[in-house]
């Protein structure tokens, strides 16, 4: 390993027992692994991470931030030209810079050629003409802590929002609707207008195309007015098959959303 050509290695400045150093090469280890799983390591020297206590509280919210950036890009498929993300509740008082180069890893890796990450977010960001800012808000709507990702596109704004919740993340608002569920799998977004039957519809055509629901998320503001549905699906949907859903409940807005 020390040998390798992509790998640099430094002295230890302790450590001086064979105890010690186990441990340390066992630290090691551990972080490596979970570079590979794509979270961030306690002390990468290439990233301002500040106090490593710190991080570690923002483990869950760092992996809420890349989650809602790469939902939102699928979301909304305009071409990105502005980027904002605002902290609220206990996430006031944090550095919000690793949650920003979270987001806009989120976002940007799925439509960049290259890989981008924690450490080039930024640089892709610039030189894709994105500007990015962040915001210290007040509304917590009733959370703990809430992160926002506004985006600007060739389609308009875009807001959605998130937080955690017993360590896992959770979408809770989109397209000005309250609507919480856990951003991961397969997830079909649709809008319509709200009227009887439309559900049934929508499970009984899933069903006909062997695709199971794993979970059901409605959002809306009043009765028989605009709505939003959220499922939760174990199989993938093809292009084709989304079209024939979106079509058979007259539905405005038709989205299938992947995430690791």
């Amino acid at each position: 390993l020390i040998a390798h050509p992509r790998v640099v290695v430094t002295p230890h400045l302790g450590a001086n027992s064979g105890e010690a150093q186990v441990n340390v090469a066992l630290d090691v280890a551990r972080q490596i692994v979970a570079f590979r799983d794509g979270e961030i390591v306690d002390f990468p020297v290439n990233i301002p991470v500040g106090d490593a206590a710190a991080v570690g509280e923002l483990r869950p919210f760092i992996a809420l931030a890349e989650r809602l950036g790469r939902f939102a890009v699928q979301l909304d498929r305009g071409h990105l030209e502005t980027v904002e993300v605002g902290v609220a509740g206990a996430l006031r008082d944090a550095d919000p810079a690793l949650l920003l180069r979270a987001v806009l890893t989120g976002l940007l890796d799925p439509v960049t050629a290259g890989p981008v990450n924690l450490v080039n977010a930024h640089l892709v960001a610039a030189e894709r003409g994105v500007a990015v800012s962040v915001s210290r808000d007040t509304e917590t709507q009733g959370y703990g802590s809430l992160l926002t990702l506004s985006t600007r596109t060739s389609e308009g704004r875009k807001v959605i929002a998130g937080t955690v919740s017993h360590g896992q993340p959770r979408i809770v608002q989109m397209r000005d609707l309250n609507i919480e569920f856990a951003p991961e799998g397969y997830i079909l977004v649709l809008s319509y207008e709200d009227r009887p039957g439309v559900v049934g519809t929508i499970g009984s055509l899933l069903g006909r195309l062997n695709v199971n629901i794993a979970s059901m998320h409605v959002g809306r503001k009043e009765k028989r007015g605009r709505a939003i549905v959220v499922l939760l699906l174990d199989e993938d949907l093809g292009e084709a098959e989304l079209a024939e859903v979106a079509g058979a409940v007259d539905a405005d807005f038709a989205r299938l959303i992947r995430m690791p």
